[in-house]
């Protein structure tokens, strides 16, 4: 009986020791948090106003409501992070996500990184993957009328972009140490359906 008992004891610590190796390895891998998803369209400052809206789980906006752009800033700041954001946009939009804000009641490419979505900007050097005035592309990706993913890491002043799997944009820049991020809404139809960070 005792042997019995001892057993059993030895098989639940062996059994929680798993236990808690087995969760702490989940969250070391994980850490991501989620802003914007499918069921949520996450908290969210506007400033200028489109039509943003949730339609079949994906957050959605193709109409101005006024002539300055409209942007959904972060309530939190972020100085060291990842973003993982899935994004649908037309040929015609623009739209862009931007990061290390200096201030969130006004949002451009002076005062953040601006990581842009913009197939038929004039200038392509700075269109889709690159960062506005800091990292050009060449060539261009095309984001139009497919799902996209991008992964955009900022560390210290170390910028990375990557779109669908190829980085497009890198640089090291000390103009922006940390701030909320934004959605860009500009023209054309633009679609958000995750939008993720973790903190590094």
């Amino acid at each position: 009986m005792r042997s019995g008992l001892t057993m059993l004891g030895a098989g639940l610590l062996i059994g929680a020791a798993v236990f808690r190796f087995g969760a702490a390895t989940a969250a070391d891998n994980d850490g991501w948090i989620t802003l914007l998803d499918s069921s949520n369209k996450g908290d969210w400052t506007e400033v200028g106003k489109a039509n943003w809206e949730m339609k079949d789980g994906v957050l959605t906006a193709d109409k101005l409501d006024g002539k300055d752009l409209s942007y959904l800033v972060s309530k939190n700041t972020y100085k060291d992070f990842q973003i993982r954001a899935e994004f649908w946009v037309d040929d015609a939009a623009n739209s862009g996500i931007f990061i290390r804000c200096d201030q969130s009641d006004k949002i451009d490419s002076n005062i953040c990184y601006e990581v842009n979505v913009f197939d038929k900007r004039p200038d392509p050097k700075y269109g889709t993957g690159a960062i506005v005035d800091v990292s050009k592309v060449d060539p261009m990706p095309k984001a139009g009328g497919k799902w996209n993913t991008y992964e955009i890491t900022a560390k210290g002043p170390h910028l990375t972009v990557v779109l669908n799997g190829e980085k497009t944009a890198e640089a090291d820049d000390t103009k922006h140490a940390s701030g909320p991020i934004a959605l860009q809404y500009g023209a054309g139809v633009v679609k958000f359906r995750k939008v993720q960070i973790k903190p590094l």
